[in-house]
């Protein structure tokens, strides 16, 4: 089974990852030694267990040792150097029936397999705490809410006006101009709201002025949209969520401006100015721009005058942390600094990591990207990307309307329908080739203002919702969930779906509400679902199981798709399971002393908790 070895998953396959129950330091440095273990049930049949790292380009293997002992399973560890920023290491079991298998991230296997899905260990500092412990909602401020002051704003010249309960028109002529005048003022008065459901990050798309109502075209980035209230509006909302104990974070283009923005219209009309060399202008004026929008013109990351407006200490990135702020989602990061032959694209994210941290240290970076992120995420500079290929079109997969017709993701396929060994394997797959830290440090989403709605790829069955949302708040890392998703919101697409926010609760499905705010509140609750591991016990069909571990708490959680067979769990390899709460959904019938019995009548979500036995836990935290 690709992503899971050909072991597959359970309770038999010896676990490892990058959680506080296996390695000791989360965030060590260059020259640390972090205590690594690994757990190897009785069953596995593993009689031998060696860590084999790299030092200086040569594998090497620290010696192991076997920490605690008992009738169902042996804790191994050992101690491993960081000699340099990226260090990777894998474990290799010996002896019993199987003789040789491999464990690193991507799974188990009886083989030998490229050092590519290797555990990391890395010497970069890792996302802020905050960010770890939140749920992001995201607003686009023209479609969230008006405040009582954007009645007297003028619409701009590029806008076609709507009133509140318009529908959104989806004309290409139209879609980008259609003016709906919501505002950041309209925010605060609706952060009751976003109180309720729980959530403590705002992640706003751009607020810079610009000529669409989306402002992904900025015409400057020197200031606030007068439309949404201006710099002091901004100043406000940053405050007042502050004061509730949320954070904002921004979103800014590095990839391109609009064609209005002042940095270009100066290019364009000097050819010898200041700012000509930050576009890709030829001598006759033609310019590179984004996928060919020729709106967008195309940021050129040899300018060292581009990366002193964007990174200097009056930059983009450092004024408006300054101004509130704790952090930036970057626009389309995985285009920012490329282009042809040239590739400044891990120079970008350094360059703003260093700017973002110098003005602030907790500051958080988080970058878009649809693709394989690994290749730009080492850990040095952003903290972590929106997990679109590792998470989204996975689940999207798994949990789709058989008959929605529906974009996937950019791919000229049509999305399809796939069971749960495929979706599982996928998300293991992508997570196994980035560090646990690079991982914790992004967002997980089943949808944003780019995409289908969840309550219209779902279908008619609501439960549907439910269960992504189960996914979304349970499986690491940080969930992100978009204005509106909350209460049941429909759309076949992006545009479609930046419908403007329904103020009336009579246009709100309640139930959903309740589902999501009662997931993210066993969410905030549980250290577990927050910095717990993840360990992958059943993906078959229509039902997925795993366990997020960590030394105080163990949660188990079952999704289902739909009705399926029993998925029998031996006891012995759940310790403390006899002592289980339930957190959501049907109770478990825990008096079968010899297996724990999930069942699913049709789709819906279980997740139960208890306390880590003492025999888990690990040893840097009995010495501490």
């Amino acid at each position: 089974m690709s992503g899971a070895g050909v072991w597959g998953y359970g309770l038999s396959r010896p676990h490892h990852d990058g959680s506080a129950l296996y390695v000791s330091d989360p965030a060590p440095g260059i020259g640390s030694t972090v205590t690594v273990r690994i757990r190897v049930p009785r069953t596995a049949g593993f009689t031998g267990v060696h860590l084999r790292s790299t030092r200086d380009g040569e594998h090497y293997y620290p010696p192991t040792r076997v920490q605690r002992s008992d009738d169902l399973e042996t804790w191994w560890t050992a101690d491993l150097t960081l000699t340099r920023a990226i260090t990777t290491y894998r474990w290799v079991l010996t002896g019993g029936p199987h003789e040789y298998a491999v464990l690193n991230a991507a799974g188990l296997w009886p083989r030998e397999v490229p050092d590519g899905s290797d555990f990391r260990l890395t010497a970069y500092p890792p996302a802020p705490d905050w960010i770890r412990d939140g749920v992001v909602y995201q607003i686009v401020p023209d479609r969230f809410a008006r405040s009582a002051a954007a009645a007297t704003r003028q619409p701009p010249d590029w806008a076609v006006p709507a009133a509140w309960s318009d529908p959104v028109d989806i004309g290409r002529d139209v879609m980008g101009r259609q003016f709906y005048g919501g505002d950041l003022d309209g925010i605060i008065d609706h952060l009751d709201h976003l109180e309720r459901l729980g959530v403590d990050v705002i992640y706003l798309t751009p607020f810079f002025p610009a000529r669409s109502n989306h402002r992904y075209d900025a015409t400057t980035f020197a200031t606030v949209d007068p439309l949404l209230g201006g710099v002091a509006a901004l100043e406000r909302l940053c405050t007042a969520a502050a004061e509730r104990g949320m954070r904002v974070i921004g979103d800014v283009t590095t990839n391109h401006t609009g064609v209005a923005h002042e940095w270009f219209t100066a290019a364009v009309a000097d050819p010898s100015g200041p700012t000509r060399d930050r576009y890709f202008i030829d001598e006759s004026g033609a310019y590179d721009t984004w996928l060919g929008v020729s709106t967008l013109p195309k940021l050129n990351w040899d300018s060292p005058s581009l990366r002193e407006a964007f990174c200097g200490e009056d930059g983009v990135i450092r004024t408006w942390l300054r101004a509130g702020l704790s952090g930036w989602r970057i626009d389309v990061a995985n285009m920012t600094g490329r282009h042809g032959e040239q590739d400044h694209n891990l120079d970008v994210a350094r360059w703003v990591r260093e700017a973002a941290v110098a003005e602030r240290p907790d500051a958080y970076l988080v970058a878009e990207h649809f693709y394989d992120y690994s290749p730009d995420l080492p850990g040095d500079g952003w903290h972590g990307v929106m997990n679109y290929s590792g998470f989204t079109k996975p689940v999207w997969t798994w949990l789709r309307q058989h008959g929605l017709d529906a974009p996937f993701l950019g791919s000229p396929a049509r999305m399809p329908t796939r069971p749960a060994e495929d979706v599982v394997a996928t998300i293991v797959d992508f997570t196994s080739r980035v560090s646990w830290a690079a991982l914790c440090g992004s967002w997980n989403l089943v949808g944003s203002h780019d995409t289908t709605r969840v309550r219209t790829l779902v279908g008619a069955d609501a439960r549907g919702v439910e269960v992504t949302a189960g996914m979304l708040m349970t499986l690491p890392p940080t969930p992100m969930l978009t204005y509106g998703d909350e209460i049941g919101m429909a759309g076949e697409f992006g545009e479609d779906g930046r419908r403007p926010m329904p103020w009336s609760d009579s246009d709100w499905d309640e139930q959903i509400l309740d589902v999501y705010a009662s997931l993210i509140s066993i969410r905030k609750t549980s250290v577990a679902l927050r910095h717990g591991g993840l360990r992958f016990l059943h993906a078959q069909g229509d039902a997925i199981v795993y366990l997020r571990e960590h030394p105080d708490e163990t949660v188990l959680v079952h999704l289902a798709r739909d009705a399926h067979e029993p998925v029998r769990l031996p006891t012995e390899g759940l310790p403390g399971v006899a002592g289980a709460r339930s957190m959501y959904g049907p109770e478990v019938d825990l008096r079968d002393p010899t297996h724990v019995v999930l069942t699913a009548t049709g789709p819906g979500v279980r997740i139960l908790s208890w306390a880590t036995p003492a025999s888990a836990r690990p040893p840097w935290q009995e010495s501490s």
